[in-house]
């Protein structure tokens, strides 16, 4: 991912500046992107970012220079995350709240080319009420990305980005938000606003179920489907009021047969399962059947991860086989370690079964 920004994204952000701002030294800018190769995607952002802070020198100047590029049908791609950070930087150091203000209408224009769900969170958290404010007025907005920006960018754990305390401290800051384009008509808008709510159920879980009650009254297939995927961790750490809302009511059910068709994995790898359930309760039941991941972590101790595998169901007296697969590879978000690690299923929030596996480096 880091190659997004590398050389030539940096000759082209300097050559659709140098086009529409002439008068601007822009050599600066150019020079940095000979600087990337060692460095993360972050970090290549930062150093691109200082070269125009350095060759606009003031937000005025930054925000008529990016607003002239976006005439320019190239200005757009990952050139343009250096952009939003430098004009977030001259805007936060001008303190001026004109300027605080202008630059959050700059990210809305600039959002549609590529989000400024990062750079937003510094004005965020230099004035969260101020820049919430503004923020509201977008969930209105005509354009799907400046709606999405509202939500995404005030995520209280948005990947990648750096985090903003007094959405931690206040989780209802954002409800307005949320409440606002929960039923918006745009997938990609409303899973957003599930993304931003099940970020939410991390500290606020009474919060979003309230929440989450609300919207399901509303009864339209966009709140179902937010409602479902907002509550997607509570309902896999089993949280009965999530559980409830979602229709998995306490069932009598049996687990038979776990089995795995090896109990060694060789990363890459793939772990594959089966097992039997059944319905014990003489009443039909919806259920959540889920599997949690118990991984050997450097220390040796183990950490688990719970993972979705299916609804079903079934009549009372009921069995059904069914069967999942875990791969397991190194990835930069997990680190795998070998030892022994085990598989728990886990329906409607109730543990069930333990299969232990062998896993290889």
């Amino acid at each position: 991912m880091d190659d997004m920004l590398g050389p030539g994204e940096v000759r082209e952000l300097h050559d659709v500046l140098a086009s529409a701002v002439p008068s601007v030294q822009w050599a600066a800018v150019l020079a940095a992107g000979e600087r990337l190769e060692p460095l993360s995607l972050r970090g290549r952002t930062d150093v691109v970012a200082d070269a125009l802070v350095d060759a606009l020198g003031s937000y005025p100047a930054a925000a008529s220079a990016f607003r002239m590029g976006l005439a320019n049908p190239a200005f757009t791609g990952w050139m343009l995350w250096p952009v939003t950070e430098a004009a977030v930087t001259l805007a936060l150091r001008s303190g001026e709240d004109e300027d605080f203000d202008d630059a959050l209408a700059l990210l809305a224009e600039l959002t549609p080319r590529l989000t400024s769900e990062f750079a937003i969170r510094r004005l965020l958290r230099e004035q969260p009420e101020r820049a919430l404010g503004i923020i509201r007025t977008w969930t209105a907005h005509p354009d799907q990305h400046v709606r999405r920006l509202a939500s995404e960018g005030t995520r209280t754990y948005l990947p990648w980005a750096v985090r903003v305390p007094q959405l931690t401290a206040r989780p209802e800051l954002t409800l307005p938000i949320l409440d606002a384009m929960h039923n918006d008509p745009e997938i990609y808008v409303r899973r957003s606003v599930a993304n931003h709510t099940n970020d939410l159920a991390r500290h606020a879980p009474d919060l979003v179920l309230e929440t989450a009650a609300r919207w399901q009254q509303t009864g339209t297939p966009g709140s179902t489907w937010v409602v479902r995927h907002a509550l997607r961790t509570l309902i896999k750490k089993g949280n009965p009021g999530a559980l409830e809302l979602m229709g998995f009511a306490p069932a009598q059910v049996s687990i038979s047969d776990l089995h795995a068709e090896s109990e060694k994995v060789a990363l890459p790898g793939e772990l594959a399962f089966g097992f039997l359930l059944t319905n014990t309760g003489d009443v039909p039941a919806k259920l959540a059947v889920d599997y949690a991941v118990h991984y050997v972590k450097a220390s040796g101790s183990t950490a688990e991860k719970v993972f979705k595998l299916t609804t079903v169901e079934l009549a009372a007296g009921e069995s059904r086989k069914l069967t999942g697969r875990h791969a397991f590879r190194q990835m930069t978000t997990r680190r795998h370690y070998a030892g022994v690690h085990a598989l728990e299923l886990q329906v409607n929030g109730v543990r069930h079964g333990r299969l232990e596996f062998d896993v290889s480096i």
